[in-house]
């Protein structure tokens, strides 16, 4: 399962230097309008120190077991601007590239810097945040206006699902009619994903902020928390130019310079953490002197859903798993400590995996 999360917000916010940063990707970043034309992907590693830790338990001599962690795309969308909806600015073809992210980053910018010109001339992060909201809504509107249509003249005709359809789709055009995204709103049914709509995806908003304000807000940030609060979102603040530094440095040299900027996590971290939070997303692992390997999965999802991730045909053949939390399976040193333990456990198909679980998949092929 990969985790991609699209990276918006107004011309000049931020956006380009973050995704530089966390993606080291090279994505032109420049102090004028729409320097993104085209959106730009990155994948970057899950940052995972229990990886670490079960590598060193499956060495044996001079064989380290690789490690393969999990991956978030990072995709740069285009400065948006007021008027996206309808073509101004580069227009829809942008907001096409947000309707196949899972998540959205709303980069605000959140610090003063004459030299940064701001496309409004002036730093207000509410009313940057309501500019992109409104255009993400408006898009909205418009396709689902569309797609209402066609709806009605099946439902017509006896189409059960599309009376069905016809049904949210309804209920979802008075929330966006009343200004509010469709994530706001509460259907009787599912909305269907070939309705395409932006709104209906979590948002994290990350207030892009100087060096000085790293440990403690300022009045831009604090503005943001309490609108993202109202909504149920959450703010990760990030200072793209100081990631942009962290990208340059090995890892234990970035390490230390988080230390004595009183930071104890990169916005890196901070970003994924966040996202897997808002997505529900849980890591398991896969464990041994071949490779630790670490897997993205829905909170909730059963044993047998979990061994689909890692191949169709153990979810089909699933008969049992061995199952052990990862930190007991560095003290025990390895599976053979784990068993003689008692420490492995034996669970069905009604099991419900955890974070960080070490999972066997016994099956039948």
């Amino acid at each position: 399962m990969g985790l991609a999360i699209g990276i918006v917000g107004l011309p000049n916010v931020g956006k380009s230097t973050l995704f530089n940063a966390i993606t080291r990707a090279g994505a032109l970043a420049a102090n004028y309008p729409f320097a993104t034309i085209e959106p730009n992907v990155g994948r970057v590693m899950v940052p995972d120190e229990r990886l670490g830790a079960l590598s060193q338990v499956f060495t044996k001599g001079e064989r380290v077991p690789p490690i393969i962690p999990t991956f978030v795309e990072f995709v740069d969308i285009a400065g948006l601007v007021r008027g996206a909806s309808q073509g101004e600015g580069l227009g829809n073809q942008f907001l096409a590239n947000i309707r196949e992210v899972d998540a959205i980053a709303h980069v605000v910018r959140c610090f003063e810097d004459g030299n940064v010109i701001h496309v409004a001339n002036r730093v207000d992060p509410l009313d940057d945040i309501e500019t992109i909201n409104t255009e993400l809504i408006l898009a909205d509107l418009s396709g689902l206006e569309k797609r209402v249509q066609n709806l009605q003249k099946k439902a017509k005709g006896g189409d059960r699902e599309a009376r069905e359809q016809l049904a949210v789709g309804e209920q979802i055009l008075k929330v966006l009619g009343e200004g509010k995204p469709a994530r706001a709103g509460t259907y009787e049914g599912a909305v269907p994903r070939e309705f395409g709509l932006i709104t209906t995806k979590p948002v994290i908003y990350v207030a892009n902020v100087g060096e000085d304000h790293l440990t403690e807000d300022n009045d831009h940030v604090r503005r943001v928390r309490e609108f993202a609060a109202a909504e149920g979102a959450q703010v990760v603040k990030i200072s793209a130019q100081i990631e942009g530094e962290l990208a340059e440095m090995p890892e234990d040299e970035a390490r230390a310079f988080l230390h004595d900027l009183g930071v104890e996590e990169s916005g890196l971290d901070q970003l994924v953490k966040v996202g897997y939070q808002t997505l529900g997303l849980i890591t398991f692992i896969t464990s041994g002197e071949k490779e630790v390997r670490a897997w993205t999965i829905h909170d909730g999802e059963t044993a047998p859903e979990a061994a689909g991730e890692i191949h169709s045909d153990l979810q089909r053949g699933f008969i049992r798993a061995e199952v052990i939390e990862w930190n007991k399976m560095v003290e025990a040193g390895g599976w053979a400590g784990a068993k003689s333990k008692g420490w492995v456990r034996t669970e069905g198909k009604d099991y419900v995996m955890k974070d960080g679980d070490i999972m066997n998949v016994l099956h039948n092929m």
